[in-house]
């Protein structure tokens, strides 16, 4: 009840927010929640995953996956090749063409995060992402999450659970809505006090 998850829309360009600013890469983003835009930003930078993992149950994971290639007009065969690739990254290969019910839960977190990054968004979006699996999934999760991270992506992950949010670079915490805490402030706070600024 902190705000935490509608944050995580308004960043995600889902919920447009009643007030202040948004910058994309550096740039004002006037239009940032508002449609077609949003579409767009969301297309386009943005990958999603969600605690329930949000999957379509009737489909297999092959299709749950491609799903985001098929909406930007992806062509078959690339497609294909693309959604394999992820797949093999998440580890789930062996499962393409089951349906997802099928599947435990940190199996259909891992196809959630296959179909957030097949379309190599800049910014990954995690509400909970470990909320609903055991511990050995959890930490699971965690090094995909990582591995992202790694390569480049800003990965932004919601978690009410200490241990999870020590792993992240920067930790802002949240309380009735407003910034309680913020790492990365400290951190930019010290280094402006060792170069004698204010």
């Amino acid at each position: 009840g902190s705000g935490k998850s509608t944050l995580l829309n308004i960043l995600g360009a889902l919920l447009v927010p009643d007030e202040g600013e948004i910058y994309l890469n550096g740039r004002l983003e006037e239009q940032y929640s508002k449609e077609p835009h949003a579409t767009e930003i969301r297309n386009k930078h943005i990958g999603f995953i969600f605690q329930d993992f949000s999957l379509l149950n009737d489909l297999s994971v092959r299709e749950n996956v491609s799903l985001p290639l098929v909406l930007k007009g992806g062509r078959d065969r690339k497609v294909k090749d693309t959604v394999e690739s992820i797949v093999r990254r998440v580890g789930i290969e062996d499962k393409l063409d089951s349906v997802v019910t099928q599947l435990s839960g940190g199996q259909q977190q891992r196809i959630a995060i296959a179909r957030a990054v097949v379309t190599h968004p800049d910014i990954v979006l995690a509400d909970e992402p470990t909320g609903n699996l055991d511990s050995k999934s959890s930490r699971e999760i965690m090094e995909i999450l990582r591995k992202l991270h790694t390569e480049g992506r800003t990965v932004i992950l919601i978690t009410h659970d200490d241990k999870i949010a020590q792993s992240a670079k920067r930790i802002i915490r949240i309380m009735d809505g407003k910034i309680e805490s913020d790492s990365g402030m400290a951190d930019k706070n010290s280094m402006e006090e060792e170069n004698g600024e204010e």
